[in-house]
C-alpha cells in the first residue's frame, strides 16, 4: 500500500470519476485505474462500484477512503514541520468564501498577501456556505471564509470578527425619516433578497422573524448579487438588509438610504473555517493577521451585538 495509491482512492470518491480524479492529479486514467485496482487486489475488496454513474464507494470502500484521508493528511504534517522550523509561509493555499463577503474583504487582503509573503500561492474560490463546508470534508479546500456558527463536528471555527447588518431603504419608504429601526418596522416592506443557498438569506428571514407572517408576500424576488439589492431598493423601491462592509462601497448619495438598527445590533459572525485536521496552521494564521489588519477595531468585539443564526 503505498500513499499515491490512497491519494487516487481519495480523488476519485471526490471527484466521482476515474477521468476527473486522473486530471486532478496529473496522471494518465489507466495508470489511475490501475493502481486503484492493485490496492483493491492486496486488500481484497472492491473499494469502488464501478457498475454506478456516477461511481461511488462500496460500503466498505467509503469507510477505506475515511480512513485514507486520515493518513494522508497526517503524512502532510511531516511537510508542515519542515515548514514551522524555516519560518516561512510557503506553498499552497486553497480558500473558499460566500459571495457576500468576498468583494468587500479580499482585494486589500490579497494585495497585503502578495506582497508580504512571494512563496504563497493562494487559490480562491467563491462558494455558498454548503459547498464551502463540504469541499472542506474532502479536501478540496484547505480553509474557508464564512458566516458561523455552523454547528458542525467535523469543522473548526476561529472568529474573525462580528459585521453589523444595516437597512437600506427607499426614499419613498415611511422609514426613511427614521433614524434607526429595529426588525418590527420591517413588518410592512417589501424585503429584497438573496437566492435560495446564500446564508445572508437565511439571517435577513431570522431577523426579521418576529414580524407578521402575512410580510412575506413581499419577499418574491431573488437574486445572487447584494449591488443588485441595492439597485432594486434604487430603482422599485422597497427594502433590503446589507452588510456593513458593503457600505465602503456606497456614494454619498446611498448612503443616505442607510438606516442601523437599535441596540442590540444584530450582525454576522464572520469566521476562518477548517476540517478539524487542518494542518496548514502557518498560512491560516498569516491569512487571519492580514484580515484583521484590514478589518476596522469595532467589528472585531461582538459586545452588545445580537449574532443572528443561520
Amino acid at each position: 500500500m503505498t500513499l499515491v495509491q490512497l491519494e487516487y482512492i481519495v480523488a476519485v470518491d471526490t471527484y466521482r470519476s476515474f477521468v476527473g480524479a486522473a486530471e486532478k492529479c496529473f496522471v494518465t486514467q489507466p495508470t489511475l485505474s490501475m493502481q486503484v485496482q492493485k490496492l483493491e487486489e492486496m486488500l481484497n475488496v472492491k473499494i469502488f462500484d464501478r457498475s454506478k454513474q456516477p461511481i461511488i464507494p462500496t460500503e466498505i470502500g467509503a469507510q477505506i477512503i475515511e480512513q485514507a484521508r486520515l493518513v494522508l493528511q497526517e503524512s502532510h504534517k511531516i511537510k508542515e514541520i519542515i515548514s514551522s522550523q524555516q519560518q516561512d509561509v510557503v506553498g499552497e493555499l486553497k480558500v473558499g468564501i460566500i459571495p457576500t463577503v468576498a468583494p468587500y474583504l479580499l482585494p486589500k487582503v490579497i494585495a497585503a498577501m502578495m506582497e508580504k509573503y512571494p512563496d504563497l500561492k493562494l487559490l480562491i474560490w467563491e462558494y455558498t456556505t454548503e459547498d464551502i463546508i463540504h469541499h472542506l470534508k474532502t479536501g478540496i479546500l484547505d480553509c474557508g471564509i464564512l458566516a458561523t456558527p455552523l454547528g458542525d463536528s467535523a469543522v473548526e471555527e476561529a472568529p474573525l470578527y462580528y459585521e453589523n447588518f444595516v437597512t437600506y431603504i427607499s426614499k419613498n419608504s415611511k422609514l426613511y425619516k427614521k433614524k434607526t429601526i429595529d426588525a418590527d418596522d420591517l413588518e410592512d416592506e417589501n424585503i429584497w433578497l438573496l437566492n435560495e443557498g446564500h446564508c445572508m438569506r437565511s439571517q435577513v428571514l431570522n431577523i426579521c422573524r418576529s414580524t407578521k407572517q402575512n410580510r412575506l408576500q413581499g419577499l418574491t424576488y431573488n437574486t445572487g448579487s447584494v449591488e443588485t439589492l441595492i439597485r432594486m431598493v434604487d430603482m422599485n423601491n422597497g427594502a433590503t438588509l446589507l452588510p456593513e462592509l458593503a457600505l465602503e462601497e456606497l456614494s454619498n448619495k446611498q448612503l443616505s438610504k442607510v438606516r442601523y438598527f437599535k441596540s442590540p445590533e444584530p450582525v454576522r459572525e464572520i469566521s476562518l473555517v477548517t476540517h478539524k485536521n487542518f494542518i496548514k496552521k502557518r498560512m491560516l494564521n498569516a491569512l487571519r493577521e492580514e484580515i484583521l489588519t484590514v478589518i476596522p477595531k469595532t467589528m472585531r468585539q461582538k459586545k452588545k451585538k445580537d449574532i443572528v443564526g443561520i
